[in-house]
């Protein structure tokens, strides 16, 4: 497989139906949508719905099903990276190349337009469940895994955590929990949200679940490499973000070339997980070490 051309393919296919989704702006809070939408456009790897559809091909080609989700993932993790970015936050002056939202719209919008975005994901789920009754409660427990994913035991949780850790040493059971929850809860929320609405047995599920466990850290352990030794141009942000705001992560616990190992036995041990999807898994194998691989 051609694996770079394969995931832009689906990057391109994403985008295109995630411009159907965002709102008009000439309305009075064209402002909101307007910032909205700036950080919707601004790019990056759509890792979260490109998984999203992916788990679900795994059991059903229908991949028009997943869209709304897929769209829904994106303006969740979208949202959470305007209110990252925040001053209160990481309080960070790039993202994905360009000025962060709060730098171009200031404090006040970007926090709506997180709000706005975290809202609307919403809305756009239920209404697919809605409108297509035969199936909603598979849609239903979907939204639930997304909620659960994005919420105060999972992605909200891990940022609290890591926001109280800031300036002070801690193990790594403490650092797990930040990264497998402020990170990998959402990568395993869009897989297990896929597989639900393609159809997956409990068995399947638990194995996707366990794939997207491990490449969720090993995406968290690569980020804290890069942060100290990637490329600003091609990350699209700050680098040295971690350092600056004292915080604990794979390299300052274990060192570099240690934490590099541990994201290796973590692509290793996910791939196990989806051989016995052979013929279907190939792509996923790939993502699997370009994660571990990647630059950006």
């Amino acid at each position: 497989m051609d694996f770079k051309s394969a995931l832009k393919d689906k990057k391109i296919y994403f985008e295109s139906r995630l411009q159907s989704y965002i709102p008009n702006m000439n309305t009075y809070q064209k402002t909101l949508f307007e910032a909205m939408k700036y950080s919707l456009d601004a790019g990056g790897k759509r890792l979260r719905p490109i998984l999203l559809m992916e788990s679900a091909a795994l059991f059903n080609n229908d991949i028009e099903d997943t869209i709304p989700f897929a769209c829904a993932m994106e303006m969740i993790h979208t949202y959470s990276l305007i209110h990252d970015d925040l001053p209160a936050m990481d309080d960070d002056d790039l993202r994905r190349g360009k000025p962060t939202n709060h730098k171009v719209f200031g404090e006040g919008i970007a926090v709506l337009a997180g709000d706005g975005l975290l809202n609307y994901s919403f809305e756009i789920m239920l209404e697919h469940a809605l409108k297509n009754e035969k199936n909603s409660y598979k849609y239903i427990k979907a939204m639930n895994e997304v909620a659960k994913a994005a919420g105060v035991r999972g992605m909200i949780a891990g940022q609290v955590v890591d926001l109280e850790s800031e300036n002070k040493k801690i193990d790594k059971d403490t650092l797990d929990f930040i990264h497998m929850n402020k990170t990998s809860a959402m990568i395993i929320g869009s897989m297990r949200a896929g597989a639900i609405i393609g159809g997956a047995s409990d068995s399947e599920l638990e194995d996707i679940t366990n794939y997207a466990k491990n490449i969720g850290l090993a995406f968290q352990v690569v980020d804290d490499i890069l942060d100290i030794v990637g490329d600003e141009k091609k990350l699209g942000k700050d680098i040295g973000s971690d350092l600056e705001n004292n915080k604990s992560t794979y390299p300052s616990l274990f060192g570099i070339e240690k934490s590099r190992e541990i994201a290796r036995n973590l692509i290793d041990d996910a791939k196990k997980y989806i051989y016995g999807f052979d013929g279907k898994n190939e792509f996923l194998n790939c993502l699997a070490e370009y994660i571990i691989d990647r630059e950006c």
